[in-house]
């Protein structure tokens, strides 16, 4: 009888998050304000709001919304936080700025919220492979929460992984 193949990273204490795994589903979209603006330079207060009281918020029901100004405007908070307050009762959730931070913001709060005593004293691979559009700061954010429990922390698959972290005996 032949030698049978042991999967050794199988067996081994080794555990595996995946970023991908926490991703929330949902629409992500760019609500840019420079339309509502006078000539995509200036905000009149009371054209604006009247774009804001006609605007159909509804449709950003379950969605993931980052509000924004892609022209060089001078925007006052306010008409951010405007935005912002007819979003909320529909959006699951609202930044202010682009893609990347609403998807930095999302992972940000996922990590915060996550419990990591499975992950005590075993090393740890973060799987650096996805689908999903993961920000760099999401990485941060889990090394912050798994450093100062994990024996080890490697990145990348169980057949090549980069060492960042092994903690001291």
């Amino acid at each position: 009888m032949a030698d049978e193949i042991i999967n050794r990273v199988e067996n081994s204490k080794l555990k595996t998050f995946d970023l991908e795994e926490i991703y929330p589903e949902g629409k992500r979209v760019v609500f840019d304000i420079k339309d509502w603006l006078f000539q995509e330079m200036i905000l009149k207060e009371k054209d604006f709001r009247v774009s804001v009281k006609n605007h159909d918020w509804a449709q950003y029901k379950n969605t993931f919304v980052a509000v924004t100004c892609s022209v060089d405007a001078i925007i006052p908070s306010w008409a951010f936080m405007l935005v912002a307050s007819e979003l909320m009762p529909y959006a699951n959730k609202v930044v202010v700025g682009d893609l990347t931070l609403l998807e930095t913001v999302i992972y940000q709060e996922l990590i915060s919220f996550l419990d990591f005593k499975d992950f005590v004293g075993t090393p740890v691979i973060i799987k650096g492979c996805a689908d999903k559009p993961i920000p760099d700061s999401a990485f941060a954010f889990l090394i912050e929460k798994l450093q100062p429990i994990a024996k080890s922390i490697l990145f990348g698959e169980a057949c090549s992984t980069v060492p960042l972290y092994k903690s001291k005996k």
